[in-house]
This record gives structure tokens, sequence and C-alpha cells, in this order.
């Protein structure tokens, strides 16, 4: 089996929207690459995350706002011949995103992307208690660039 590429911006986001996690990569302000698994919401080609105001994550995010986010979907351990160590891997589809974080200041907006982020989650409807908003940190990627691959699917 071959890898797919895929182009299709449809299919780009159903692989989205069926995950649970997203992993965020940055470069710390050392140089040295860093990742972390994240919550998160997308919608328009915006992924939507949170954080704590103070910590590593924004530590690198505030020396270089570029990052890339995988998402990646539908894993199945699958060999041709079950002794032949060679033919064993894995299907998968995965989405590469590339851009760079904003930081949301405004407390309306900050409302708007947590709802944006719990509806990857639940669809019910959800408030929060004005200390909350101002002590959370919410960012924004504008994606960029989607690099998609499909592989045995």
């Amino acid at each position: 089996m071959r890898h797919r590429v895929l182009s299709s911006h449809t299919e780009i986001v159903e692989i989205i929207k069926q995950c649970q996690v997203c992993h965020v990569s940055m470069v710390d302000p050392n140089g040295k690459p860093y990742v972390v698994p994240m919550n998160f919401g997308f919608d328009e080609d915006v992924i939507y995350l949170h954080s704590a105001q103070e910590g590593k994550k924004i530590d690198c995010l505030r020396s270089n706002p570029e990052v890339c986010i995988n998402f990646t979907t539908d894993h199945v351990l699958r060999y041709q011949h079950e002794q032949v160590a060679c033919s064993w891997g894995m299907k998968y589809r995965s989405v590469l995103c590339y851009g760079s974080v904003e930081f949301i200041e405004d407390e309306t907006l900050k409302r708007k992307a947590l709802d944006v982020l719990m509806k990857q989650y639940t669809e019910r409807p959800f408030t929060y208690n004005d200390p909350s908003i101002r002590e959370v940190s919410c960012w924004i990627v504008k994606v960029k660039q989607f690099d998609a691959r499909v592989y045995g699917y």
C-alpha cells in the first residue's frame, strides 16, 4: 500500500473533525523543538487552542509564533504476512497544518474561541465565568498550509 496525498479540502476537514487531540509543535527560545498534545476547536480553517497564561508553551510562542499542528486518526495495525516484520504497518489518516499563533485578548472573542473548542467535543451550550475568561489564554492559528496523507484507506 502506498501513501495517498489528499488535496480535497472536504476530506482534510473530515480528518480534523474526527480527532480528539492535536499535537502542536513549536520551537523554544533556545531553538529546541517542543511538541505538546492539546484539545482544540476547528472552524473555517482556523484552529482554536487554549492554555494557562504562563508556562513553557507561552514562552515558546511569544518567542516564535510559527507552529505545525498534527492531526491523526483511524489507526489500524495491519500486515501482509504475519511472520514478516517488514510487511507490518499502520493504516492512518493525517493532516499537518502550518500557521502562526495569534493571542486573543478580547473577552468576547475568548468566549467565541472556547465555544468553538467545546463544539469539537459536544454540541451542548456552555457558559463561562468572568474570572475564568480573564485567566485563560486563548489563541488561534489561521491555517496557511495543509499537508494531508492517507495510508491504507
